[in-house]
């Protein structure tokens, strides 16, 4: 009889909690599928941006393909100058064209256009391309002789030390910027720190060439 009783109490809590589900469904009807809704929208939204993401990724690319191709080709088709400066002034890869254009008016020696492109380019992100264009900038005023101007700069990159750009090409730089100034104790010294501090790379060769040299003057 206990069983029996036992049994049908537990068929009354079964069919007591699905009336109750039921009801809750029937009476919820509107904020459920107004919250299914809302997911859904949640879930299209990250898909879209997904995809939209995928999409300028793939824009920027292309961009980037086209300055460095603009870049390579300057010498032989200079009618392309315009293109350039056109792509420099827009987009994610704006401030590298302002790079690439600063390194072309090097090369021709026309310095104070350098000066102007790189001039565009702004303080943040201070990433790789940011540091370039400040070691560039610094390296434009070493070529007109403004020597404590692109030391100054030099220094500014070394305290700031950045994980994005070698620090060794800005102190070889520095270093020449010394030299050619005249300061050769303060050069040398800083010879000695980049072919300590960096033996393997090229400019750490270069420096110890450099210190060689500086040294056997003497």
């Amino acid at each position: 009889m206990k069983k029996v009783i036992k049994k049908q109490l537990k068929e009354d809590e079964f069919v007591s909690t699905m009336t109750k589900i039921m009801h809750f469904f029937q009476t919820r009807t509107k904020e459920i599928l107004i919250g299914i809704a809302a997911i859904a929208v949640v879930g299209l939204l990250y898909v879209g941006v997904r995809l939209i993401q995928a999409q300028q990724v793939k824009k920027e690319s292309r961009l980037l393909s086209e300055l460095l191709e603009l870049r390579s080709t300057l010498d032989s088709k200079p009618e392309n100058l315009a293109s350039l400066e056109k792509i420099a002034g827009s987009g994610k890869y704006a401030r590298l064209g302002y790079v690439l254009l600063a390194t072309y008016w090097v090369e021709n020696s026309d310095l104070e256009k350098a000066k102007e492109a790189l001039g565009k380019i702004p303080s943040t992100p201070q990433d790789f391309i940011y540091f370039q264009s400040r070691d560039l900038l610094a390296q434009v005023n070493a070529l007109q002789k403004n020597y404590d101007q692109a030391i100054a700069m030099f220094t500014e990159i070394e305290e700031a030390k950045p994980k994005a750009y070698s620090l060794d090409a800005v102190l070889f730089h520095k270093a020449e910027a010394l030299e050619a100034k005249g300061d050769r104790p303060e050069a040398l010294a800083l010879y000695k720190k980049i072919q300590e501090q960096f033996p393997q790379s090229y400019f750490g060769y270069d420096a110890a060439e450099k210190a060689r040299k500086i040294e056997a003057a003497k």
